[in-house]
């Protein structure tokens, strides 16, 4: 790999990332080298390499003759993941509740703040990105490295979803409320409470998973 070329193709590949979290790729969208060199004003070449970052990252696949397209998880294996997501984030919060200096829990409350703010001003987008860093700090609270590296794998995997979840009817108030128990829990010590209320927080099941659902297949449908 030429010089620059690494740094370049993680640019690419961070950006590319993102247009699939926020929707504008949408799960079993073709990905065409040309069109995303074209719009990033870049040669093929960065763009192959950062598909195959994300394609090594489950993020997109690559076939045989068919090319990359957007990774489409369906609703079973969607589950599972969102199940193992809840496990992963329940282990996080009981060592972070453990863990957590003082300053740290002054940055997961700052995170909290911020995610209030989303929330009042009723802005999803806003709110989805203060979610990550509210999750972030609770990750980097476990001081578990091995740990913290496989959650933060898998929530960037489930991004796309989580970012829909938060689009649905209630859902801001709801987390930013979830929220305020974990930071509670967290600052009290206690962990299997924080472990319980991340597992809830996290997991899709009942009316939560079929609204989930629901907006994917309104995604299909424009896209079609």
């Amino acid at each position: 790999m030429q010089p620059g070329m690494k740094n370049r193709s993680e640019t690419l590949r961070e950006a590319i990332e993102e247009m699939i979290a926020v929707g504008k790729l949408q799960p079993g969208q073709h990905l065409d080298e040309t069109e995303l060199a074209k719009e990033f004003g870049v040669s093929r070449t960065p763009i192959r390499e950062a598909l195959i970052q994300l394609a090594s990252m489950g993020i997109i696949e690559i076939r045989p003759r068919r090319g990359a397209i957007v990774a489409e998880i369906g609703p079973q294996k969607l589950v599972e993941m969102f199940e193992v997501m809840a496990e992963l984030e329940a282990m996080c919060g009981r060592l972070a509740s453990r863990r957590m200096s003082s300053a740290e829990h002054a940055s997961l409350m700052a995170a909290h703040q911020a995610c209030k703010a989303a929330c009042d001003a009723r802005e999803p987008d806003a709110y989805f990105y203060k979610n990550e860093l509210f999750h972030d700090a609770i990750y980097d609270g476990s001081h578990n490295a091995f740990l913290t590296e496989q959650a933060r794998s898998l929530h960037r995997r489930l991004r796309p979803y989580r970012r829909l979840q938060l689009r649905m009817r209630d859902r801001l108030a709801n987390s930013y409320a979830e929220h305020e128990q974990v930071v509670q829990a967290i600052v009290a010590g206690d962990g299997e409470l924080t472990a319980e209320l991340l597992r809830d927080h996290i997991m899709i099941q009942g009316e939560r998973f079929a609204d989930l659902i629901a907006s994917l297949q309104q995604l299909s449908a424009k896209s079609a």
